[in-house]
């Protein structure tokens, strides 16, 4: 014969039933509307800045060089590199890209300090070529090269790739008809099909970056591992010092307790977590360094530099948000959140260029922080840590970030210490 289950353990006295509670409407009202505004924020931000690369091109940095020192042919005023490269200029379409018209060792240049995405060159001899081609005494078709920067992120280089194809195709096709044009009768059958699109294009690296980089990803999912870090060990130590100081109950499962209240004001509180900060980002950021290039095997040339600036870029985050907690109260959690994470992530420029979505993102990549440690980074790991490549700006936008967060911080405990607005002490009705 079963035994019969034991009863239920009685509710404590003058509690309320969970179904009582679930059909007081007051009660749902606020988490559903603040969380469903989170959803439908984040959903926009995310996916607006990613779902349309192509049509939110504006003015893509690829550079553009012509070697061509071949003579003019007979009644040209340019030589075909020059006219070649003045079509692949006027085929593009409206501000799409910006095509920087450099020298070979100019383009090169700006390849390794990240300043293009990519390059397409016109090779020394181009007019010898094709004059071959014409007059039926070539070898091989005249060639043009992409040069693709993996260090700007994949996708961005594979736009600069397939524009630099695209433009190098129109150009070619447009010479080809007057080509054939002026080949007349004259050229066989097989001689006309070549001299229809005469120009070949190959892609090679233009600045190649070591084979652990996940093709040029590696600086964003660092940068990001850096940014959470701030963020979750400034909520947790926002969260733990209220708990020690007796402002916050403490709940470990079913366990649960309450510390006594140390009275302190405000400002001394934000003291107190703002050391802490400094102090425990020293052990984070040497965790993740440990994490993905001391087990991982990240590439990471310039390992001091990269530890001090992991240090001040994590810093600076874990201290915006221990001062957006201080002003914010209850919800800075959230705004902080949206701060560091959500409007940060989609304007960040390290998985889709700036270049490559709408307006909002890239005014929002002015100064939004991911933008700024994701271009220190990418410095650093993939540009030899030259100062043009983004590293500068970096360290400037990290000692505003860091100011910033101070005033702003104390500017705001100073304001509820002088209003007597004191930590109240929760205490069940």
């Amino acid at each position: 014969m079963a035994s019969a289950s034991p009863p239920p353990a009685p509710a404590p006295a003058g509690g309320a039933s969970a179904g009582s509670l679930l059909r007081r409407r007051k009660l749902w009202v606020f988490p559903a509307v603040l969380s469903g505004l989170v959803a439908l924020l984040l959903s926009l931000l995310y996916m607006g800045g990613i779902l349309t690369p192509d049509g939110s091109l504006h003015r893509l940095p690829v550079a553009l060089v012509d070697a061509d020192d071949g003579r003019r042919l007979p009644g040209e005023r340019q030589n075909l590199g020059a006219q070649f490269s003045s079509a692949i200029v006027s085929s593009s379409p409206g501000d799409d890209v910006r095509w920087r018209r450099l020298t070979r060792a100019e383009a090169q240049d700006q390849l390794a300090a990240g300043k293009v995405y990519g390059a397409l060159v016109v090779p020394p001899g181009f007019t010898d070529s094709v004059r071959a081609l014409a007059g039926g005494t070539a070898e091989k078709r005249p060639t043009l090269t992409v040069l693709t920067n993996p260090g700007m992120g994949s996708l961005g280089s594979a736009l600069a790739d397939q524009i630099s194809e695209r433009a190098a195709a129109e150009a070619s096709q447009e010479l080809g008809r007057r080509l054939t044009e002026s080949a007349g009768g004259d050229a066989t059958p097989a001689q006309r099909l070549l001299l229809r699109d005469p120009v070949a294009v190959t892609t090679e690296v233009g600045h190649p970056i070591g084979s652990r980089s996940g093709l040029g990803l590696s600086a964003f999912y660092y940068t990001l591992l850096l940014v959470l870090a701030g963020f979750l060990a400034g909520n947790i130590i926002h969260n733990g010092v209220d708990t020690g100081l007796g402002y916050a109950d403490s709940e470990l499962g079913p366990w649960h307790s309450r510390r006594p209240t140390v009275p302190v004001s405000r400002t001394s509180t934000l003291v107190v977590k703002m050391g802490m900060t400094a102090g425990l980002t020293v052990l984070t950021t040497a965790l993740i360094m440990v994490a993905t290039i001391g087990i991982l095997g990240m590439d990471a040339p310039h390992l001091p530099l990269l530890a001090v600036f992991s240090y001040c870029a994590s810093l600076a985050v874990g201290l915006g948000v221990q001062a957006i907690n201080a002003a914010f109260g209850g919800i800075g959690q959230l705004v902080a959140m949206f701060v560091f994470i959500a409007l940060a992530l989609p304007s960040s420029g390290a998985t889709v260029p700036l270049e490559a979505v709408p307006e909002f993102y890239r005014v929002l990549g002015i100064f939004e922080p991911m933008r700024q440690l994701a271009s220190g980074v990418r410095s650093i790991l993939y540009f030899d840590a030259r100062a043009d490549a983004g590293l500068a700006r970096a360290w400037v936008m990290i000692a505003i970030g860091v100011a910033a967060a101070l005033a702003f911080g104390f500017a705001m405990a100073r304001y509820y210490d002088r209003k007597g607005l004191h930590r109240m002490v929760p205490r069940p009705e």
